[in-house]
């Protein structure tokens, strides 16, 4: 019997999908989000949501928000819960990543207030560890996530799971790589002024979601992608943890898959000028370095 992978594909662990650019990318992902969400209420269900947030999904969001625009598309059966958020900012932050899901598009849809979640960054901190267990629980009461969305940072974090994190972790609270608050010191005015722990969902709660859509655009991803989908299932890049998933797909831009095994950004891909040969580039390793000590 033939063998039906690519020469692409013989490297990925994760199924992977190469597009022109991310703007090609987001009305593949769009679709396969509203999809979901208009089949389920034919059938008068509601659809949980796992949000992300950072640069990679705003396209997607915008895209969301010209589906409910244009195309009619309606959040009145959706449920969401985001991954993660700064410990001790309020949601009001213009950092805070409830701020962020605000403006990029709780405020532009019919979303329910009520039916979205993003961790507190203000909960005590003596009652974490309480509070994390009760969004767990939240998650599972709604019903579970049905579709997950996940970027990439260059650490190989997924949510805020850095470095060290294990496949069974759960929501809790982290202390940030420092390469993950030099990322955000732009945004933050200075590193100094990056917040130094988050509430995370865990990556086993991560892969709890029936489907996962991880994201990645630009070259700046492109080793870490290559860790993430080609190499060893890692602590040291704790998204190579989404190879066990049975349902995950990758879906990145051209610059992003620069590091990809052979013809793997030729894969899905088509031009005037034909599929285009990238070459195969030396994969970095990554090591684990030990977090600061929680507060």
């Amino acid at each position: 019997m033939p063998n039906s992978v690519t020469e692409a594909e013989q490297f990925e662990k994760i199924r992977t999908k190469v597009f022109h650019g991310s703007e090609t990318a987001v009305q593949e992902l769009a679709s396969i989000i509203s999809d979901l969400i208009r089949q389920r209420q034919s059938d008068d269900r509601r659809v949980v949501l796992g949000l992300a947030t950072g640069s990679t999904p705003v396209k997607l969001y915008q895209e969301l928000i010209r589906l409910h625009r244009e195309g009619g598309l309606s959040f009145q059966n959706v449920v969401t819960f985001n991954l993660d958020e700064y410990y001790g900012l309020s949601p009001d932050h213009p950092e805070s990543y409830r701020h962020f899901m605000e403006v990029q598009l709780f405020r532009h849809v019919d979303l329910p207030p009520e039916q979205a979640h993003v961790p507190d960054g203000l909960v005590e901190r003596d009652k974490v560890f309480e509070y994390c267990a009760d969004y767990e629980s939240q998650i599972e009461e709604a019903g579970g996530i049905d579709i997950q969305i996940v970027g990439i940072g260059r650490t190989g974090h997924i949510g805020f799971n850095e470095p060290g994190s294990g496949p069974d972790s759960r929501t809790r609270m982290v202390a940030l790589d420092r390469l993950t608050r030099r990322d955000a010191a732009r945004d933050f005015r200075g590193e100094a002024n990056v917040p130094a722990y988050a509430i995370t969902m865990g990556i086993g709660t991560i892969l709890q979601g029936r489907q996962i859509l991880l994201l990645g655009w630009g070259e700046s991803k492109a080793l870490i992608l290559r860790a993430a989908i080609e190499g060893p299932e890692t602590d040291a890049v704790p998204a190579s943890f989404l190879q066990r998933h049975p349902d995950c797909g990758c879906y990145i831009d051209q610059a992003a898959a620069l590091s990809l095994g052979l013809l793997a950004s030729a894969k899905n891909l088509s031009s005037d000028s034909g599929t285009r040969i990238i070459p195969r580039t030396p994969l970095l390793l990554f090591w684990w370095r030990p977090a600061r000590p929680m507060v």
